[in-house]
């Protein structure tokens, strides 16, 4: 069987990575509306709510460029989540986030600029809430283009919709993985310009690996990714959400080790990808977070065999 992906999929990708060109980092409408304008929202929403019908895998490319132009608000949200929440009509902006207290109290990023919340409750079900119907308080956030919000509302319970919590796990990887091809190409052309002891400082061998590390990292995360996406399975879900966001954190650190303190100055746009990586990868459980449950996954995990110390 051929997995690669089409001509259409990666034509899309294409556009996708032309509109979003020189949005990285800036929270508004422009972006938003360029990517409704070619059709972006109605990948996954079915066919008959005037949808596309795709698959989250059918996606993934045009995702990845989303990841990799650090686009800002709940795109990716908004996309994903969507098809579940939504039965058809106007488009509307949809923020998800995790439950994180037993109060009812959770945290969502750019939940400020959605028209709709999705809130998880247990056993995978969500709420479906309006933000005049809720209290938002801002909240720490390492990246100052995803602000988190503090969610106080009651009643978090509602429909039951495990797969979409996946898909969202499963996007938020494909993102890290365009996030990580950035920083990637970003550092090599940086090695490649920068000069030290009269040579480019590409040239020796340290960083030499150090950005080979980080091209083997995300080309053995990808495939990971790209399995989750059809399968949605649990299993494939953590250990695609682990190996993008090692990859994706391997490629933050190097890239500012290549670049040094100017990495992370208003000097350079880096920053935006350096701060989106440390968000995402806490985003949906963080890489120890999957790999445990990996581990609980694994045959004979409950009595304890067939597992590693």
């Amino acid at each position: 069987m051929n997995f690669a992906f089409t001509d259409d999929q990666l034509a899309f990708a294409a556009l996708v990575r032309e509109v979003l060109a020189a949005e990285h980092g800036v929270r508004g409408d422009k972006a938003w509306a360029r990517l409704a304008g070619a059709g972006f929202f109605g990948l996954l929403v079915p066919e008959a709510h005037g949808g596309l019908g795709l698959r989250l895998a059918d996606a993934l490319p045009a995702v990845e460029e989303a990841g990799r132009a650090c686009v800002a608000g709940p795109v990716i949200d908004t996309l994903v989540a969507s098809p579940y929440v939504l039965g058809g009509g106007e488009l509307a902006r949809v923020a998800a986030g995790e439950l994180r207290v037993a109060a009812g109290a959770a945290r969502v990023a750019d939940a400020d600029l959605a028209d709709l919340l999705v809130l998880a409750g247990p056993a995978g079900s969500a709420a479906v809430l309006s933000p005049q119907s809720v209290r938002l308080a801002p909240h720490p956030s390492a990246d100052p283009g995803r602000p988190l919000f503090e969610v106080e509302a009651t009643g978090t319970g509602g429909v039951a919709v495990p797969d979409m919590w996946r898909a969202l796990t499963v996007a938020t990887a494909a993102q890290l993985l365009g996030l990580a091809r950035h920083l990637l190409a970003t550092s090599v052309e940086y090695a490649r310009q920068r000069v030290q002891f009269g040579r480019p400082i590409g040239s020796f061998q340290a960083v030499k690996h150090r950005l080979a590390d980080v091209a083997l990292a995300v080309e053995f995360a990808a495939p990971l990714v790209w399995r989750a996406a059809l399968s949605l399975g649990e299993r494939d879900v953590s250990a695609a959400k682990a190996a993008a966001g090692e990859a994706a954190e391997l490629a933050a650190g190097s890239a500012l080790q290549v670049h040094g303190a100017i990495g992370y100055t208003h000097e350079l746009p880096l920053r935006h990808w350096l701060t989106r990586v440390w968000a995402l990868s806490a985003a949906h459980g963080s890489s120890a977070e999957h790999r445990a449950r990996i581990r609980e996954l694994l045959p004979g995990s409950a009595n304890g065999e067939g597992r590693w110390p």
